[in-house]
């Protein structure tokens, strides 16, 4: 795209060739005006902090020009010397992983020069990037959709490796009649034991497990799961949602969860059971998750303010809001503890959704909107950060003014990734954040790109992109295999969710 990489290394320097470059490289003081602010490149790749392990921010440089140069170099190492007269830069992944490598806790900066016809050579500041010492999990595995309306159709759950671009799919919906395909979920970052959540008009509503290579089909259709940290169950939601629409904004879809309720699946019993403190019945119960050590389940609940739980959407839809729940259990005697609420939406004014507590146990991110149970939804949806020692909580500074939502934690807590609309309130991109030991989140970068234009063009959402430490190995042939087959467990679930008519989509499940 419009340069050549070289490989002859000169007076310490990586050089990149081209027929306008060597002689007529600029020098600094001499043949170029000093620009008094930042390029402006795309993605915003500037003022953060990046792992050490990921893969070069490829870039486009924005402001106009017919030849650029972009110098990149650390304290340490040889520097890299980029020309293209595009101006899209892409960073060769060899000599960009040894920078990052030789050059943890310091940082990365790139010097950009553009030229034009009437002005010569402009260098603009130069972009500083702070590079972390803690690594981050090496695969992102996503959803990739078109956004729901009425509709789905092509639905495919991928993973990314984050040291690279590679990507490969995990299981589409075309493997099992185009049904619908949602709700993956891992034992803490761990990719050998998954769960997908199925609904297929052809095949029935059911769960795959996928286990040290092996695959079950699971009869029952679970919501957001969550595992144990001892693996041996999953506590999931079932929920009775609904989409409906408003007749103007920025975001015209709205969801309702007009009753659920969280079940408890033992893996080696193979028993479901509803404990009464998580399906109570004049209260709807969601989103649950574990601490690390497995002796609480945070989850969010609201209480139910209509009689109808049919008709959409139903009276004072826009008055739930929900509180921060958590129970405890033990989990070698099989019991559960009391109810109680760590944070109200009383005391907020908000509904609190999403829980995910950190790998040390310390901290709890979570999201609050105006109300309701679907904050991709809400533009109003922010991320927050609780210190669970003191039970302070913040908003944290890496939002926007459109949706954050659907977060994770790396597995040594140092990482978020999280679904945001910022890139203008439609689509759901994956932004990664580096979090330090007192829990203060940093300027937000966005999933990097071979190709830097590719968000301008990508119609699908990433949604629900977990971290794991590691690819998902079971294949793709038994995954399909498992959907197109009968329920090898068949459990009897106390309660029942309903069962929305088949290529409707169900937005909570959906997770855009």
């Amino acid at each position: 795209m419009g340069y050549r990489v070289a490989t002859a290394v000169c007076w310490g320097v990586l050089a990149v060739s081209g027929a306008w470059l060597g002689s007529c490289r600029p020098e600094p003081g001499k043949d170029c005006t000093e620009i008094a602010r930042e390029p402006n490149i795309s993605p915003d790749y500037s003022g953060t902090v990046i792992p050490p392990n990921i893969a070069p921010l490829n870039f486009r440089v924005l402001d106009p020009g017919q030849r650029y140069l972009v110098r990149i170099h650390a304290e340490r190492g040889p520097t890299l010397d980029l020309a293209s007269r595009t101006g899209l830069i892409r960073i060769p992944q060899r000599p960009w992983r040894a920078m990052l490598g030789a050059n943890r806790g310091n940082k990365v900066l790139f010097d950009v020069y553009v030229k034009d016809g009437g002005h010569g050579w402009r260098r603009f500041q130069t972009i500083s990037n702070s590079i972390a010492r803690e690594g981050i999990d090496d695969t992102l595995v996503y959803r990739l959709m078109r956004p729901v309306y009425t509709e789905w159709n092509q639905i495919g759950i991928y993973q990314r490796c984050l040291e690279t671009y590679e990507q490969s799919l995990v299981m589409h919906n075309r493997s099992f009649g185009s049904g619908c395909l949602n709700c993956h979920s891992f034992v803490g970052n761990d990719p050998n034991l998954l769960t997908i959540g199925l609904r297929s008009q052809i095949y029935g509503d059911a769960t795959l497990l996928a286990c040290s290579g092996t695959v079950t089909k699971i009869g029952a259709k679970w919501g957001y799961t969550a595992w144990h940290p001892s693996g041996r169950l999953a506590v999931y939601s079932i929920n009775k949602v609904r989409q409906f629409y408003h007749a103007g904004g920025t975001e015209v879809r709205d969801v309702v969860d007009l009753d659920s309720a969280l079940a408890c699946y033992d893996l080696r019993s193979q028993r479901v059971v509803c404990p009464p403190p998580l399906s109570e019945k004049d209260r709807l119960e969601t989103y649950p998750a574990w601490s690390p050590d497995g002796r609480y389940l945070y989850y969010c609940s609201a209480p139910i303010l209509w009689k109808d739980r049919d008709t959409v959407p139903p009276e004072n839809y826009d008055q739930v809001r929900y509180d921060l729940r958590r129970i405890s259990y033990d989990v070698d005697q099989d019991e559960w503890g009391q109810a109680e609420t760590v944070l109200s939406a009383e005391q907020t004014g908000l509904s609190i959704l999403l829980p995910r507590v950190s790998p040390n146990g310390r901290f709890l991110l979570f999201c609050m909107c105006r109300y309701g149970c679907f904050p991709v939804y809400q533009p109003s949806s922010d991320l927050y950060m609780m210190d669970l020692s003191t039970r302070r909580y913040t908003r944290l500074a890496i939002n926007s003014e459109y949706s954050e939502s659907w977060h994770s934690w790396s597995s040594n807590g140092h990482w978020i990734a999280f679904s945001s609309k910022r890139q203008g309130g439609f689509f759901t991109r994956t932004y990664l954040s580096y979090v330090d030991g007192n829990g203060t989140a940093y300027k937000p970068f966005v999933l990097p790109q071979r190709d830097p234009t590719t968000y301008d063009r990508q119609l699908e959402t990433y949604s629900v992109p977990e971290l794991v430490k590691g690819p998902v190995r079971t294949r793709q042939t038994l995954l399909a295999r498992a959907a197109r087959s009968e329920a090898s467990v068949k459990v009897d679930v106390p309660i029942t969710g309903a069962t929305p008519q088949a290529r409707r989509p169900e937005p909570s499940q959906e997770r855009e």
